[in-house]
């Protein structure tokens, strides 16, 4: 829910913000840091599958800055956002871009436009999102986080 919250929150009609796009942004030192600790849950949002419909009209809120959030577009106009979670950020982005592929519902500019990007594999940006564990795009296997050591 916070990432759909999110990527919908961040996003305009004209400039789709994937909430992996907003990692580096939300860093100490750039222009959103503190933006994924500033806005917490609504826990009136937080209701059983039965309960459905129960926080229609309420700010649920939730910020997620890392992979995993995709607004979601109707023509040119941005109509909400799409959060997938219980991987790593990295396969959530990919999931949650799928997800919204296959609805129909991507940005004017494209299925691409607010695509993930890696330091290690594309051009300097400062989009960058780190590596993960079995990190894939599109399908094709992209490189693995380095291993955890120094302790």
């Amino acid at each position: 829910m916070a990432k759909a919250y999110t990527a919908n929150a961040f996003s305009t009609d004209q400039v789709p913000m994937s909430t992996a796009r907003l990692y580096t942004m939300s860093q100490p030192g750039h222009s959103f840091w503190g933006a994924a600790a500033g806005n917490p849950i609504n826990p009136d949002c937080l209701v059983k599958p039965e309960d459905h419909g129960k926080q229609t009209g309420k700010v649920c809120g939730g910020t997620i800055a890392f992979g995993g959030g995709v607004p979601l577009y109707k023509g040119k106009t941005r109509v909400g956002g799409l959060g997938a979670s219980g991987d790593t950020p990295c396969a959530d982005h990919e999931l949650a871009k799928r997800m919204r592929e296959k609805a129909g519902l991507n940005p004017p500019s494209g299925p691409f436009a607010d695509d993930i990007q890696y330091s290690k594999i594309d051009k300097p940006s400062i989009f960058t999102h780190p590596l993960c564990l079995h990190t894939y795009r599109n399908g094709k296997k992209l490189d693995e986080e380095p291993p955890a050591s120094g302790y």
